[in-house]
């Protein structure tokens, strides 16, 4: 999967709560062209002015230097060290792994959380960070003794061929996989099988297994990001909390929506009961609830009775992309929890499985550049589009929407 430089958006600002759908509408907006491969849109996409032309300066986008290591030996008595420019605004723990190379995790955390490790003379956290020219009281280490790495049951070598089989793109440092319908990312009451499980297979000599910086519904297919290290997980976890992740869904739905481009703006709140856990429209102020934005766009219609609509979820509530498209009056087919409407028959051919894919992920890598990777319809989704007649490499015009 190739990777390329993108540009980066800021963190979107809270907008009032608009119950309904509107739509976008362009003022002076430029013809913005299809994206290689697709078909051209045939008119300027309505999203088109909304986008500001947001540049990452260069500087941002450089590959990080990483601090080189001061010490080549693990120090056998206390020693104190200065922090270098390099190391200036650096995490504790990551001073520690970049000075001495294999410590492992455990030991970092102990060594801070007894207070042997002490900044200026003072007790510090691991996540803290450090300044240029602070004194660092560093106390002997050691190694873990290395667990060995013996072979895989067969068990675990299925496993692992299931998660290559799953994999979209991999480095160093990142996991990109194409989740299938109907595997869990986590587990939960009465789930023995899970994403997070299966990546047992891939712990590594120090007790490191991948990580998962974010989530899909276990009925969703599509791209699931995984973090291999914690320098990686500690960056992708702050590009999805700065919103600096772009996320594109492809959905199925009852209807035509109208408009054919337009923003949802709710509050939305979590709702149990014995059976089951939903996610209600609510109002600012209301316990629990938290705002959610979303952009959806009609990409193709078939016979104005079912629409494949592309989706771009500003933020990232619960079954957000679900409850929006139900609360504008096209839930999304096949979804068991929030599609509701009465005498609709599925049509022939059609399996009853939720018709949505987390079609695209496009997030700043951990070094530099960006991960921009696609998952492919899954095969329900693609069986449908057959039948449809639904052309999947036309122009998507939620590329378009604004970023906030």
């Amino acid at each position: 999967m190739s990777r390329r430089i993108k540009r980066m958006n800021p963190k979107p600002r809270d907008r009032d709560e608009r119950k309904d759908a509107r739509p976008f509408k362009a003022r002076g907006a430029k013809t913005a062209g299809p994206r290689p491969g697709g078909k051209p849109s045939g008119k300027p996409p309505r999203f088109a002015a909304e986008r500001a032309e947001r540049r990452v300066p260069k500087a941002a986008m450089e590959e990080p230097v990483a601090a080189k290591p001061v010490e080549a030996l693990l120090p056998t008595k206390v020693q104190t060290v200065k922090v270098t420019a390099d190391e200036n605004n650096m995490r504790v723990d990551r001073f520690l792994e970049a000075r001495f190379s294999g410590l492992s995790f455990s030991h970092i955390q102990r060594v801070v959380r007894k207070g042997e490790l002490r900044v200026d003379g003072k007790r510090v956290d691991s996540k803290d960070r450090l300044e240029e020219g602070q004194s660092v009281r560093i106390p002997p280490l050691k190694l873990d003794t290395p667990k060995a790495v013996g072979e895989l049951s067969e068990g675990a070598q299925k496993t692992l061929a299931a998660l290559k089989e799953m994999t979209i793109y991999e480095d160093d440092d990142v996991l990109v996989l194409n989740k299938p319908f109907g595997l869990a990312v986590q587990g939960g009451s009465g789930t023995t099988r899970h994403i997070d499980q299966m990546l047992e297979v891939m712990r590594d000599s120090k007790g490191q297994k991948p990580r998962l910086v974010h989530r899909i519904d276990k009925d969703t297919s599509g791209c699931l990001l995984i973090a291999k290290t914690r320098f990686a997980a500690s960056h992708l976890t702050g590009a999805f909390r700065s919103r600096s992740a772009r996320k594109t869904y492809w959905a199925l739905v009852p209807g035509l929506p109208k408009p054919k481009q337009g923003r949802i703006s709710t509050f939305l709140a979590k709702e149990e009961s014995e059976d089951d856990t939903i996610m209600r429209i609510a109002q600012h102020g209301d316990e629990g609830a938290s705002h959610a934005v979303t952009y959806y766009a009609v990409v193709e219609t078939a016979g104005n009775k079912l629409t494949w609509v592309s989706l771009k979820p500003v933020t990232g509530r619960t079954h957000q992309l679900r409850a929006h498209m139900e609360h504008i009056g096209h839930p999304i087919v096949g979804d068991p929890k929030y599609f509701n409407i009465e005498n609709w028959q599925l049509p022939g051919g059609l399996q009853n499985r939720l018709h949505l894919l987390a079609r695209r992920i496009v997030i700043p890598h951990p070094r530099g550049g960006v991960i921009d990777a696609t998952a492919p319809l899954p095969q329900h989704m693609q069986q449908s589009w057959n039948l449809l007649g639904l052309d999947a490499s036309r122009f998507d015009p939620i590329e378009n929407a604004p970023e906030e």
